[in-house]
């Protein structure tokens, strides 16, 4: 969606509009709005995850004006995401009849669904022809947007390096989002923060450059702009995801699930917000209360929706940790109905058929997540992992030192464990030996995996330091 849109969102003049709707409707009264007005409330549902508002709004458009372009753009939109390309030409097709610059939009977006960007990018380009001086930034500017939309970041950038002199707003903030697609987040966050010069009460800008800092790993920036956003619209969803999100990798999830709770407050018909909050609940050993708020999550997600494998998964560990073994299963077995890992899969499979003390059973998917995973090291670091957790210490540290000896220098997981390992069967110098390795080489995973035996905020580059010292007053 395109950063217009977006602005449009937040305006007085389409809150107006919206008001007036939903007035209407909850009154009984007819609504009297026109029909690319409803157009455009039925992109606000869809973008706020309220899928079958956005449904009647654009169907109440249809019937007062069956040839009006942003209805006949939203169903061309919803035939693309079901993959019904033929049924969105048709749409095409109308549209050209009255719009032709929005048929040429639409026939390049079917493209790239179809993955044909490539093709669709030429196409693009064959159409600047027909296009007059003074609207060729706009239609740059569109382009581009439409390869953002779909992260061809790359495409998106090379289209606005075509674009001379745009200095708006709405292109930087493209390009800022492009930038940051491309991995440059400075760059991105550089532009981020001009915008945030020119417009300080943006959530969006805030929202925009904390997702940027938190892609970065720098946490304690993108929960500071969180915060502003927060400050100027408590109720913000993105500022409260974005909260939650920085706290959970920080794994406060006492806190990230405070933050979890606010946002589905606010988006309640958004699964994602329930399923963290499920996560952070499992974190916390609160396995009944994760099962419960997991299922809710299931319950209202589409079946399309890309979150129901990790929503399976995560009632599996909830089932789990339950001691509820076959439910447990029968969750992993819906998971791999909506196409998840096989190889994922079945170690988790063996991960709860090992808490279950059902050993030989859990043998078996663990070879057959080896076999799948033609013994990737990653699979049998999982596996490793899935050991330690069920007490088998032993058997970890002795597998994980023949799996790292193995291992590049550029190898960056596992140390964590190791550490972990050593630490718990009183192996001091190996335990400092990994330590060292796990902050330098992953100091996510030493995050997660080590934080419990350091001061609570502690970060891992300190781990080192603070373990030498203690071993030294010993």
């Amino acid at each position: 969606m395109q950063a217009d849109d977006l602005a449009y969102f937040d305006s007085e003049e389409f809150h107006a509009i919206l008001n007036q709707y939903e007035e209407s409707l909850e009154s009984g009264l007819p609504v009297y709005i026109d029909a690319d007005d409803l157009a455009d409330i039925a992109d606000y549902y869809q973008y706020n995850g309220y899928p079958e508002k956005a449904r009647s709004a654009i169907d109440l458009a249809l019937e007062y004006n069956p040839e009006a372009v942003g209805p006949l753009l939203f169903k061309a939109r919803e035939a693309i995401m079901s993959n019904d390309f033929e049924t969105a030409e048709r749409y095409a097709e109308k549209i050209e009849a009255v719009d032709t610059l929005e048929a040429v939009y639409l026939k390049g977006e079917i493209m790239i669904c179809e993955e044909k960007a490539d093709e669709a990018d030429k196409y693009f380009i064959e159409q600047m022809k027909d296009i007059m001086t003074d609207e060729l930034p706009d239609y740059i500017y569109d382009v581009a947007n439409i390869f953002s939309d779909y992260e061809l970041h790359d495409k998106a950038f090379q289209w606005m390096a075509r674009s001379k002199g745009d200095n708006s707003d709405s292109f930087k903030e493209l390009m800022a989002h492009t930038l940051i697609g491309l991995g440059k987040y400075k760059d991105g966050e550089r532009i981020f923060n001009e915008l945030i010069d020119h417009d300080p009460y943006s959530t969006r800008y805030w929202n925009a450059l904390a997702n940027a800092q938190l892609m970065r790993e720098d946490y304690s920036a993108a929960i500071t702009s969180s915060e502003y956003a927060i400050a100027i619209d408590p109720n913000d969803p993105g500022g409260l995801l974005s909260k939650a999100n920085c706290l959970y990798n920080l794994a406060n999830y006492e806190e990230a699930l405070k933050y979890f709770k606010r946002y589905s407050e606010q988006v309640d018909e958004d699964e994602l917000g329930h399923l963290y909050q499920g996560t952070c609940l499992i974190n916390l050993g609160r396995f009944k209360e994760a099962v419960d708020v997991l299922t809710k999550a299931r319950d209202i997600a589409s079946p399309d929706s890309q979150f129901l494998p990790e929503i399976y998964q995560e009632l599996a560990f909830g089932y789990c940790d339950l001691g509820e073994t076959d439910k447990a299963l029968q969750c992993l077995d819906n998971a791999i109905q909506q196409d998840s890992d096989q190889t994922n899969i079945e170690i988790i499979k063996g991960h709860i058929l090992l808490t279950g003390e059902r050993i030989d059973e859990a043998i078996g998917h663990f070879k057959e997540a080896l076999k799948l995973s033609e013994c990737s090291p990653k699979a049998m670091l999982r596996i490793i992992v899935s050991l330690y957790d069920n007490k088998y210490t032993v058997t970890s540290y002795t597998f994980l030192k023949l799996l790292l000896k193995d291992m590049d220098d550029d190898w960056t997981d596992g140390y964590s464990y190791m550490a972990l390992c050593c630490c718990n069967l009183g192996k001091n110098e190996e335990f400092m030996h990994y330590l060292k390795l796990a902050t330098e080489k992953n100091p996510r995973e030493a995050r997660n995996v080590l934080s419990g035996l350091f001061p609570k905020g502690m970060e891992p580059n300190e781990y080192y330091q603070y373990t030498m010292n203690k071993f030294n007053k010993q």
